[in-house]
């Protein structure tokens, strides 16, 4: 559901999704949120092996929302990577997501320039936070 989300709001160059076969790497922690045993939300932390890690795949369905089910996982993703010692966490979101830049700037990711193998997007933004 989030890819199907994401390409409605974005064109596929602009799309920087993590495939699903991605997520069952080692480097990668995944959390699913659930209501009434229904897969509702879910985020992943992809470790980038210098001690930084990127949010990918933080989606929360429509009809879940309201539920502060985005804050959980955003506490669940950040209590692991204090966890893992690293350093920072970075974020690439799209321009057209205003509730997901809100929830990334509550909880202190500041705009940054492309990392990684990103490049210049306008539809892109590129956030970090780093870690105590």
């Amino acid at each position: 559901m989030s890819s199907a989300y994401a390409e409605s709001l974005y064109p596929a160059e602009s799309n920087h999704l993590l495939d699903l076969s991605s997520l069952e790497k080692p480097e990668v922690t995944f959390w699913v949120a659930r209501l009434a045993g229904d897969i509702v939300g879910c985020c992943s932390l992809v470790e980038a092996g210098d001690g930084t890690a990127e949010i990918k795949r933080m989606f929360v369905d429509p009809i879940a929302r309201g539920r502060k089910l985005s804050l959980r996982l955003m506490e669940l993703l950040e209590e692991k990577a204090v966890e893992k010692k690293l350093t920072a966490v970075r974020l690439e979101t799209g321009i057209y997501q205003p509730e997901a830049i809100a929830l990334y700037r509550k909880f202190g990711y500041v705009e940054i320039e492309p990392f990684g193998e990103y490049k210049p997007d306008p539809l892109s933004l590129f956030m970090e936070k780093t870690l105590p």
